[in-house]
């Protein structure tokens, strides 16, 4: 894992993550950890702004589970899996056809069955106030 970066602000977030956004490629996954407002819907917008996409169009799909975000670099699929005890990608309609053509960002991913290989895994720590520590690693997070 990389030393984690320290954002001081919700702009600030959505610029680390829009500077992410720039080096993905179609297929790309992102699991994104934290805690309840630690910032990782935050994330998604500014993974959004740097996919070229509107980041007020972003939202949390907590009770619809999955938003899909089109017209930019990339499509950015979003996905909350808060409410679920466990789920697979496959069985949510988030096979390889429908991921491999753009990002997939994933809230909550100790929930999945299985991780999807290299996935970018990111951690968000709430530090107080406004600032979050951010950690980004490639590879297998051993689950």
């Amino acid at each position: 894992m990389s030393a984690p970066v320290v954002s001081g602000s919700e702009r600030e977030t959505r610029a680390i993550a829009a500077a992410l956004a720039a080096t993905l490629a179609p297929g790309a996954v992102l699991l994104l950890s934290g805690d309840l407002g630690a910032g990782k819907t935050a994330f998604v917008r500014g993974l959004a702004e740097g996919l070229g996409i509107d980041p007020g169009e972003v939202t949390s799909p907590t009770f619809t589970l999955v938003h899909q975000y089109d017209g930019g670099r990339l499509p950015l699929l979003h996905v909350d899996l808060y409410r679920l005890e466990t789920a697979d990608l496959d069985e949510l309609g988030l096979d390889a056809d429908v991921t491999g053509k753009g990002v997939l960002a994933v809230e909550w991913p100790d929930r999945l069955a299985r991780v999807p290989a290299g996935a970018v895994s990111v951690r968000i720590e709430d530090r107080g106030a406004d600032a979050r520590a951010i950690g980004v690693w490639h590879g297998d997070t051993g689950k």
